[in-house]
């Protein structure tokens, strides 16, 4: 690590401590946010599943308990054409287990999912004029995206190879996620549908930061101080941590959640859950539809199906079909609360910073 660019970046998003907490769609909350922030790290506030007015309470509660800088994730996926064949054949797929829980296979079910990033979302970025915006799936159309920075927010985006990494420069984005294979939830790809590609965080890292001339911020397999450690030394300039907030009272993840975290089961990559490749504890539904299903129909509409018999497994205590993501180094996390565990990842680099990266970490 430059220790120069390391002390750029976090100047640069106006944050103490070079530790992102990584925006997780259900299960960050508000006080997370607020909590890694007010410790001087980078809280982070995921939109995908929030309707445009819940977006802005959710920000609003952000804002009402911290006045330190804080980032917005949004999802610049397209959304998929409805394919009632592909949705039949799910459906299908999916009917005997609607019969062992009591369900009525035929029953309608709601199609809401995952919000892409569109005008109604933009406004609301435009009037609470977050200190970064952060994207995952690439980045929005360039209107957009025009519109985002003129607002003053730092620009920062997922890649998951080289190729993506420079794609996002050329862009212009202020500093570049390199989202390794180990990373939980779902893969931020966008250039290649081809999970074969994808490297390791402790490959990918080293190889972005000789690609590019920006920052770049490790992602994927960091849950303690080790990894923090392992990341800097490869050239990163701060770490994007997910997995390990999950152990903090601040997540907001179901009690069948929080089991599956203490079992240390494995983790793969599945798309059963949304139709798009995501990193989750290994549970009943993977292992036997697959873990990667040609039945699933595009992101994120196969949710729509699942939620069913995950809300009934998980009201009898059972996370059969729930999407329990995790990364690969989730044995490695130490339950406490966020701001805690966003100074002691950060203290991994003052120990290695002098004293004022020591103060900082304090």
């Amino acid at each position: 690590m430059d220790k120069a660019d390391a002390k750029a970046l976090v100047t640069l998003l106006g944050i103490e401590l070079p530790v992102i907490q990584a925006p997780m769609a259900g299960a960050t909350t508000p006080a997370m946010v607020a909590a890694v922030s007010n410790a001087g790290g980078l809280g982070s506030l995921p939109s995908g599943l929030y309707s445009p007015d819940q977006f802005a309470a959710a920000i609003e509660q952000v804002r009402a308990a911290t006045c330190r800088p804080i980032a917005v994730n949004l999802l610049c996926h397209r959304a998929s054409p409805d394919d009632p064949v592909r949705q039949q054949a799910w459906r299908q797929r999916l009917a005997a287990y609607y019969v062992e829980a009591g369900l009525d296979p035929a029953m309608p079910v709601p199609s809401g999912g995952r919000a892409p990033f569109d005008e109604a979302l933009c406004e609301v970025v435009e009037h609470y004029r977050p200190e970064v915006a952060s994207f995952h799936f690439g980045l929005p159309d360039p209107a957009l995206l025009e519109r985002v920075r003129r607002v003053g927010a730092k620009l920062i985006s997922s890649a998951t190879t080289v190729a993506e990494a420079r794609w996002l420069e050329a862009r212009g984005v202020d500093a570049v996620i390199a989202m390794g294979a180990e990373a939980g939830g779902h893969r931020g790809n966008f250039l290649s549908d081809d999970m074969n590609m994808q490297l390791g965080t402790f490959a990918l890292v080293p190889q972005i930061v000789d690609a590019v001339s920006v920052p770049v911020i490790a992602a994927g397999g960091i849950s303690d101080q080790r990894g923090v450690r392992a990341a800097f030394a490869l050239g990163a300039s701060a770490v994007q941590v997910g997995t390990a907030y999950l152990f903090t009272p601040e997540a907001g993840i179901a009690p069948v959640y929080r089991q599956a975290l203490t079992e240390g089961k494995g983790t793969a990559l599945t798309n059963v859950f949304t139709g798009r490749p995501a990193r989750g504890i290994v549970n009943r539904l993977m292992s036997e539809l697959g873990l990667m299903s040609d039945l699933a129909p595009p992101y994120p509409t196969a949710a729509s199906l699942v939620g069913p018999l995950r809300a009934a497994a998980e009201a009898a205590g059972r996370g059969d079909y729930s999407p329990l993501w995790a990364g690969q180094a989730f044995p490695l996390a130490k339950p406490m609360p966020a701001a805690a565990l966003t100074r002691w990842l950060a203290a991994a680099i003052a120990e290695e910073g002098g004293e004022d990266a020591a103060d900082r970490a304090s």
